[in-house]
């Protein structure tokens, strides 16, 4: 899956969408993840969605028209550039002041005559929303809030969704979770079902995972290319689903601000992200070197900023290498190999399912070249099968032995050798 976020409070009304379902298509993606599209709570948060069967009005254009209908004709301009669709379903709360909570009080924890609000721990730190009423699945009204939640997926399936981004997906009881994906695949067996589990630990995403999720977005984007843990983590649970990688997200900076307008960092983390999982999703405005960071209250389509960068190519290239090579498109083995240089990365991966290996090779070094010597690409390699660099930048015709080659700064090199 490769996959492009459109961010409705940036993209605006869906009448607007085409231009940017284009050029994802035109840069090799093949979803389009949407976040909420519901009316909303009066915070005016995406994820406080106050009636999850109707879509909110400000995606329709002019003012008073059917969004509905809006919506509609964007996703179906999304199929004909050969994109599927992917919406968030929230199954741990809802707006607090959503009628939900007045009509079925049963459905939420209370606490001294108030819903309980949603929260996670963000590095040690509890994160309170104020504006969302978390779901109670241990009290009396669990099985009718399940058949909700049920409905509402029928909702969004009839609507042509083809995939979901399970928010919070951790804070859900598995069994919930189970029966969810089951009502959903007798709907559509090609449904995919992705768990958002960032902030959990691994046993929590291990048991999420388990409840039959096709995919989970893995924490790559914080790794430092040097410490165990990442894949550790990789490892704990690619025997259960795949990973879904990403260079930022709707919940973090803008990494190009964060870099300082760093160019290198920009390619060197979609390169990484890309090839690492079996997919990667990338936010709107990431191609352009957007600095302002998306926000799930504030950002409006007054936020589109002129454009710092174009690596829409880049992108495309990526993409490209990614949709040629199945060893790309999978949680398969991966292992890091020690080259000499701390500050090049050799990730070396293998396709559980085809006899493909794949070879990354990293400037670490975002700011500085660095020159690889090796006396053979091969040494890297488990098998004697010949070597072909598909690097998304002046990929080599010949291998000379021994190699060397003067990386750029953040650059990767990509080879590939079939069994």
């Amino acid at each position: 899956m490769r996959i492009y976020n459109l961010f409705p409070r940036l993209a605006g009304p869906a009448r607007r969408w085409r231009l940017h379902l284009e050029r994802a298509a035109a840069m090799g993606f093949d979803w389009v993840y949407v976040n909420p599209i519901h009316p909303r709570g009066a915070s005016d948060s995406l994820y406080a969605i106050a009636d999850p069967f109707a879509v909110a009005p400000d995606l329709a254009e002019p003012a008073g028209s059917d969004p509905a209908a809006a919506l509609r004709e964007a996703m179906e301009a999304g199929r004909r550039a050969g994109l599927r669709w992917m919406a968030d379903l929230v199954a741990n709360h809802c707006a607090v002041d959503s009628p939900l909570v007045r009509h079925h009080p049963e459905w939420f924890c209370w606490r001294d005559g108030e819903p309980v609000r949603a929260s996670c721990h963000d590095n040690g730190r509890e994160v309170v929303w104020q504006d969302l009423a978390r779901f109670d699945y241990d009290g009396p009204g669990r099985a009718d809030l399940v058949a909700h939640l049920g409905a509402v997926l029928d909702w969004l399936i009839d609507a042509g969704f083809d995939g979901f981004r399970c928010d919070a997906a951790y804070q859900v009881p598995s069994d919930v979770w189970a029966a969810l994906l089951e009502r959903g695949r007798r709907r559509r067996r090609d449904l995919v079902f992705v768990a958002e589990t960032l902030g959990c630990t691994v046993d929590q995403t291990r048991a999420t995972a388990a409840a039959g999720f096709d995919l989970v977005f893995n924490s790559g984007k914080w790794w430092d290319f040097a410490a165990a843990w990442l894949l550790a983590q990789y490892d704990l649970v690619r025997d259960i689903c795949g990973s879904i990688g990403f260079p930022e997200s709707h919940d973090t900076p803008r990494l190009y601000e964060e870099s300082g307008g760093n160019l290198a960092a920009v390619r060197q983390r979609y390169l990484f992200a890309a090839l690492f999982s079996t997919g990667v999703l990338m936010p709107v405005g990431y191609e352009f070197g957007f600095r302002r960071r998306l926000d799930v209250v504030r950002t409006r389509p007054a936020d589109w900023e002129t454009p710092n960068c174009d690596l829409t190519g880049f992108v495309r290239r990526v993409n490209g290498v990614k949709a040629a090579w199945p060893v790309f498109q999978e949680d398969g083995p991966a292992q890091v190999i020690g080259g000499g240089d701390p500050n090049i990365l050799i990730l070396w991966k293998g396709s559980s399912r085809l006899r493909q290996e794949g070879l990354l090779v990293l400037n670490k070094d975002i700011h500085a070249p660095r020159d690889f010597h090796a006396a053979t690409l091969r040494r890297y390699l488990q098998s004697g099968a010949p070597i072909r660099c598909v690097s998304p930048e002046d990929p080599m015709d010949y291998l000379p032995e021994p190699f060397h080659y003067r990386l750029r700064p953040g650059e990767g090199r990509v080879y590939v050798a079939e069994r």
